[in-house]
């Protein structure tokens, strides 16, 4: 099954429980992705790290992590759309899953239905298959809202088992922001209290803010999100150490080499050398 919904704008939707065989799909640049597996399990590599999803579980992505499909033991939905469909920066107020359920770095938001969630999603879901196959001047619009339904009941989800309460919003409104500006800045800006300037926090304040919602720190934040994007350039270009460098803002190579040791106990040759011998 394969559903899909183009705009005049280059804007995509598409829902499809055969996602692996769409090469086309897989092709298109610029996609969000829902993985959310309804039977059995599947086996992925998501930025080269393999991992097991099971029955009822969902996994979030950006267009920035690389996703390879490794096996397939059950069914699964994948539900798919980019920034000219609906952008969930632009229209955060309404959505609040920018920095939280989509952000650049290689942790991922990943959750477990139970039963109550999964008819909620199943409702959703049935009615997107069903608004696909009506045409008329409404469809778009209809289509956007199911969409923005299911991004926010995902949200909720995640936020409850992550137990932010009502107490803690405020804070972790803050805890997206910054992931945002990190997402942003990160070539340019690498201490936590440029990020604190313009959050107009101090960087205690946001320490203390990370720790109450049991996250890595706000500098952490930062290394990982270097790290994330250092891999994927080693990884799936052919670019140089020293290109790489440049690219991600450090003074020269040797300074980025040392961090880059510092967070993966390899050097950048080591870890290329490494993961291409195992494919």
């Amino acid at each position: 099954m394969l559903q899909q919904y183009h705009t005049k704008l280059k804007g995509t939707l598409a829902l499809t429980d055969s996602y692996l065989a769409e090469k086309a799909l897989q092709k298109e640049k610029g996609l969000y992705k829902f993985i959310w597996i309804r039977n059995g399990s599947i086996t992925v590599e998501i930025d080269h790290q393999e991992m097991v999803l099971t029955k009822d579980e969902v996994i979030s992505l950006t267009h920035l992590q690389h996703l390879e499909f490794k096996s397939i033991d059950g069914d699964y939905l994948t539900l798919l759309f980019n920034s000219n469909f609906y952008c969930i920066y632009g229209n955060d107020h309404e959505v609040s899953c920018s920095g939280f359920l989509f952000n650049g770095s290689s942790h991922l938001i990943r959750f477990t239905l139970n039963e109550k969630e999964r008819k909620e999603l199943d409702t959703i879901t049935a009615a997107l298959e069903n608004e696909f196959t009506v045409s008329d001047s409404l469809q778009e619009e209809m289509l956007r809202i199911l969409l923005k339904r299911f991004i926010i009941q995902c949200t909720r989800i995640a936020r409850h088992r992550m137990n932010i309460t009502r107490e803690k919003e405020s804070g972790f409104e803050i805890v997206r922001q910054y992931y945002n500006l990190v997402d942003e800045h990160y070539r340019t800006k690498k201490q936590v209290q440029d990020y604190a300037d313009m959050l107009h926090k101090s960087p205690k304040t946001l320490s203390n803010i990370f720790s109450t919602c049991k996250l890595p720190s706000p500098l952490r934040v930062i290394h990982e999100r270097v790290e994330a994007e250092a891999k994927r350039l080693l990884l799936y270009s052919n670019k140089s150490a020293k290109e790489i460098a440049d690219i991600l803002g450090f003074e020269d190579q040797a300074s980025f080499s040392r961090f880059f040791k510092n967070m993966t106990g390899q050097s950048a040759v080591q870890f290329r050398n490494t993961q291409e011998g195992k494919n």
